[in-house]
């Protein structure tokens, strides 16, 4: 009888180790031989900037995934095979995911795919339908794991205090009045009622950390300095985009670029990562920690990301002015074309 092979990839996960097991078991009762593919699809390739340590992750988890098979094969053997895939292109969508999937199954002659239930890989939304869809136009056979993750015992949020609280109504009752009338008494009330609501409701996770009563207010005033640049931003690249569609050639060229900006993590990078998203021509279609992937439309819209020009004025904003005067990415080496084709 001929051994089939089934293809588990693997990816952090509430449900991987039950999943895992799961394909452990199914292999030791099946009436013939079967033989395990293990593998991790990486969204970093190695010629970006921190893909060396996404390939290492991967095989890390990787290695956990075999002690695992290990504990649950006991005195059994069963053949397992584990790879890392996709470290010589860039992974964006469910649709290249699939692909290289695809590839793997055709090359290893896989009979099967088994699939996680929150296999999401590169993203931060479940991706287990497209992904079903893709495989289905390539013709692979696959089914879905059925396990359930352990329920978590624990707080979901972190305790409030009287300086998130205040920050948060603040906060709420201004943005309520600067959408309204500060002069009229119903607005007044109104909004200090939404105000009310937001904080006592969200006053547990609206903060990472309790804001500071002495780097809030001038942060305040720095980001309103910050908020006409951004709009004269906006304005530029409107113009320039405009001036490329309006040309008979339109000579754009998409690229996607991954940028290692000089900000870290929270409030500070989604800043970055919006205001590049809200400047024409740029879409930032991923943030974290302190690396961006964006897409460029035109030449002129990747040379004023590569300038860094957004990203000392969100450093400004949240650390001063000192913190303003840096190599911009392109002198930093920060940058890299990482795809994209000429239209």
């Amino acid at each position: 009888m001929a051994t089939e092979r089934v293809l588990v990839p693997v990816e952090r996960s509430l449900t991987l180790r039950r999943t895992v097991g799961y394909a452990v078991e199914s292999a030791r009762t099946a009436e013939g031989s079967v033989e395990l593919h293990f593998v991790v699809a990486v969204t970093d390739d190695e010629r970006t900037p921190g893909g060396r340590e996404s390939i290492e992750a991967a095989e890390s988890l990787l290695d956990r995934v075999r002690a695992w098979t290990d504990e649950d094969l006991g005195e059994e053997r069963v053949p397992v095979e584990t790879a890392v895939v996709g470290t010589d292109r860039y992974l964006f969508s469910p649709r290249d995911y699939a692909d290289r999937l695809a590839e793997y199954v055709r090359e290893h002659d896989v009979d099967r795919v088994l699939i996680d239930p929150e296999y999401r890989p590169g993203s931060s939304a479940p991706m287990l339908r497209p992904l079903e869809h893709r495989l289905r136009e390539h013709g692979i056979a696959y089914e879905e794991a059925p396990v359930e993750p352990r329920t978590r015992r624990g707080r979901l949020v972190t305790p409030g205090g009287a300086s998130r609280f205040v920050a948060l109504f603040a906060l709420s009752f201004g943005f309520y009045l600067l959408m309204g009338d500060p002069t009229y008494w119903f607005d007044l009330v109104t909004g200090a009622t939404t105000g009310l609501i937001v904080a006592f409701t969200l006053d547990h996770v609206a903060f990472s950390r309790p804001p500071s009563v002495r780097r809030t207010p001038r942060r305040a005033l720095r980001f309103a300095v910050y908020v006409p640049y951004l709009l004269f931003e906006i304005v530029k690249a409107n113009v320039a985009v405009s001036l490329v569609i309006l040309r008979p050639s339109m000579p754009i060229q998409p690229r996607l670029t991954r940028v290692r900006s000089a900000v870290r993590g929270g409030l500070p990078l989604t800043t970055l990562a919006n205001s590049i998203t809200l400047t024409p021509g740029t879409l930032t279609v991923r943030a974290d920690d302190r690396d961006l992937v964006v897409h460029t439309l035109i030449t002129d819209a990747r040379e004023d990301l590569f300038d860094g020009g957004l990203e000392r004025a969100v450093r400004f904003v949240f650390y001063g002015r000192s913190a303003a005067g840096i190599p911009s990415p392109e002198e930093r080496g920060d940058t890299e074309i990482i795809g994209g084709n000429d239209s």
